[in-house]
C-alpha cells in the first residue's frame, strides 16, 4: 500500500516551518481506497510569498485544527505504507518536525516521484510536477494546494508504474511485506485478486519474479496454476509468496505487455516464452505462371513473412477465412492439393486461378491487397481499445510501421496531439512477436478502432 501525499507549510527557516494543509490518498498500486484532506493551524504566521502561491492565508487557518487534532489520522493512513511524494525528502522531514515537536518519533519508507521520474521519464526536459502533468496530458486543478497536487502525483505514480516494465517499485514493496513477516496462503492470494483483464506476476519469498502471464480473468488463471497439477504448477505452489498485477482492460495490451516483460525479467517458469511463440509464418510466392501463392510455412528469418501463426491449425484457419474473404484459390493459398482445378472451383465458389481461367494480374492484385492490409510498414496508426474503467480508453502507437508502445488515456486531447501521446506512451521493443501480436489481435477483434495520421 502506498500513502501518497502532499503538504503544503508556512515557509520561513529550515525545520521551523508549520503544516497549513495536507492531502493524503492511500492507494494499492490500482485504485484510491482511502483519503485524508485537512487545512491545519500552524500556530505560526504564513510567509506572504507562500499565501501570494497557495491562496491559503491566516484568516482561512483560524478555525482549523491543530497539528496534534490530526496526528492520529495521518499515523492511521501511513501505518504499512510507503510514503510517496514528488520531492518527498521535503515532505517527510516535514512529517518528522511536526512529530517531533509532540514527542513522537515518526518513521516510513519513502518514494520520491521527482528521482523515479527522472529514471523512467529521462526525455522530459523539466521534472517539475506542474511541467511533467502538463508534458503528459494529466488533469490537474488547485495547482499549489495540497488535494490538487497530491491527486496529479497518483495520476503521474500510476504512469510510472506503468513506464516501471522491470518492475523496481513492486520488487522493493514486496520486500517490505517480507521483512514484516507476511505470508500469505494460497487462497487468501486468490482472494484478492480481480476477475479482471491484465497481467499477473508471481513472486517468491525474495520477492523474485518466477512467472509472468496473462489472462482475461486473472483471478481464474491464478486459481488454475493454485490447483493444476503439471511440474510447472506444483513448482509454482511450492515457491509463491505473492501474486501481483497490472490491470490493461485490453486484451491486447496485456499480450503486449506479457510479451515484453517476460523478455525483460526472464522469470525462471516462462522459459519456453522467453523464445518467438509464433513458429509458423505465412510467405507470398510466384510460380512459374506468374500467380502469387501464399504458403504457409515454419518460420524463417531470413525471409519476408506477412504474417505468422503459433500453430499449424490456426495458421490454416485464418488462411480458410482469407482465401474465403478476398476470392482466392484454395490451390494456390496451400489449402487444397491437386494437379488440376481445386475443389471450390467444381462448386462454382473459385473462379478458376487454379487452371489459368483469370489473368494472373487480376488474381494477383487480390492477393496484394490483403497484404497491403495486413502490413505496417510506413504506417502512421493508433488502435485504441478499452481501458481499465468505464471512462478509460487505451491505446497503440504504431509510427512509420513500427510499433512504439501503449498508453491508457481520459480525455481525448491527449491522443489527439501526437505530442502528448508520444509522452505518455509506455515503449515497448518493436519485434517480430509484437508484431504478431498486433496482426493476429487485428484479425480476430472487428471491433477496435484504427486512429490513421
Amino acid at each position: 500500500m502506498y500513502a501518497i501525499l502532499d503538504i503544503e507549510t508556512t515557509g520561513g527557516q529550515f525545520n521551523e516551518e508549520g503544516i497549513t494543509e495536507i492531502a493524503i490518498y492511500k492507494f494499492d498500486g490500482h485504485e484510491i481506497v482511502d483519503q485524508f484532506i485537512s487545512l491545519v493551524n500552524p500556530e505560526i504566521p504564513i510567509q506572504p510569498f507562500v499565501v501570494k502561491l497557495t491562496g491559503i492565508n491566516n484568516a482561512m487557518l483560524q478555525s482549523a485544527p491543530k497539528f496534534f487534532e490530526v496526528a492520529k489520522r495521518i499515523i492511521e493512513m501511513t501505518n504499512d505504507c510507503i510514503i510517496v511524494a514528488h520531492n518527498a525528502s521535503f515532505d517527510y522531514r516535514i512529517l518528522r518536525t511536526e512529530f517531533r515537536r509532540l514527542g513522537y518519533d515518526f518513521e516510513a519508507q519513502t518514494l520520491c516521484t521527482v528521482e523515479l521520474s527522472k529514471k523512467l521519464l529521462p526525455e522530459q526536459p523539466s521534472h517539475s510536477l506542474g511541467k511533467l502533468v502538463r508534458a503528459l496530458g494529466i488533469p490537474m486543478a488547485d495547482r499549489h494546494r495540497a488535494s490538487g497536487d497530491a491527486l496529479a502525483t497518483v495520476k503521474l505514480f500510476k504512469i510510472l508504474l506503468e513506464k516501471d516494465l522491470e518492475k523496481e517499485i513492486v520488487k522493493d514493496f514486496i520486500k517490505l511485506e517480507i521483512e514484516k513477516g507476511i505470508a500469505p496462503k494460497l487462497l487468501d492470494i486468490v482472494a484478492k485478486l480481480p476477475a479482471k483483464t491484465g497481467v499477473y506476476y508471481i513472486h517468491n519469498e525474495k520477492g523474485n519474479l518466477v512467472y509472468i502471464g496473462k489472462s482475461r480473468n486473472i483471478k481464474k488463471r491464478i486459481n488454475q496454476h493454485f490447483t493444476g497439477t503439471s511440474t510447472k504448477c506444483k513448482k509454482i505452489q511450492a515457491e509463491v509468496f505473492t501474486v501481483t498485477y497490472d490491470e490493461t482492460g485490453s486484451e491486447l495490451i496485456a499480450l503486449l505487455k506479457e510479451s515484453e516483460e517476460i523478455k525483460i525479467n526472464k522469470p525462471i517458469y516462462n522459459r519456453a516464452q522467453r523464445k518467438s511463440i509464433f513458429q509458423l509464418a505465412l510467405y507470398a510466392e510466384k510460380d512459374k505462371n506468374g500467380y502469387i501463392n501464399l504458403k504457409l510455412q515454419k518460420a524463417d528469418g531470413r525471409k519476408k513473412e506477412i504474417t505468422s501463426f503459433t500453430s499449424l491449425q490456426e495458421g490454416k484457419n485464418a488462411l480458410f477465412r482469407i482465401t474465403s474473404h478476398y476470392n482466392l484459390c484454395q490451390k494456390l493459398t496451400g489449402l487444397y492439393h491437386t494437379k488440376t482445378n481445386c475443389f471450390q472451383y467444381s462448386i462454382k465458389e473459385c473462379d478458376g486461378a487454379c487452371i489459368g481461367m483469370v489473368p494472373p494480374e487480376e488474381y494477383n492484385a487480390r492477393v496484394l491487397s490483403f497484404i497491403e492490409k495486413n502490413s505496417f510498414e510506413n504506417q502512421n496508426m493508433v488502435l485504441i481499445d478499452k481501458g481499465r474503467t468505464i471512462s478509460e480508453r487505451s491505446a497503440v502507437l504504431i509510427e512509420n510501421g513500427i510499433y512504439k508502445g501503449y498508453a491508457f488515456y481520459d480525455l481525448n486531447y491527449q491522443i489527439n496531439n501526437i505530442e502528448i501521446l508520444r509522452n505518455i506512451i509506455i515503449p515497448m521493443q518493436n519485434n517480430r512477436d509484437t508484431k504478431n501480436i498486433i496482426q493476429g489481435h487485428i484479425r480476430k477483434n472487428k471491433t477496435l478502432k484504427t486512429l490513421k495520421f
